[in-house]
């Protein structure tokens, strides 16, 4: 999956999550995830936890979180 079909998974909306960066029809954040991953959880645990979550939602949100810190720079 290119970068740009992964990015259009992450939504920003003013009326979710105060704007947080969230999987498209979720109410769960990018930086939720990236918390879990940091903490040890494994995407299989993610997606069992998560059903309807995708192997390729938790790329987007690892995609996200690079160009991010690529943009501060």
């Amino acid at each position: 999956m290119r970068d740009k079909e992964l990015l259009e998974r992450i939504t920003i909306d003013s009326r979710v999550m105060a704007r947080k960066p969230v999987i498209r029809g979720t109410w769960l954040t990018a930086e939720y995830i990236l918390n879990l991953l940091a903490n040890g959880a494994t995407k299989e645990e993610i997606l069992e936890e998560y059903k309807g979550f995708t192997q390729e939602d938790i790329c987007a949100c690892i995609l996200f979180a690079s160009k991010a810190l690529r943009k501060r720079h």
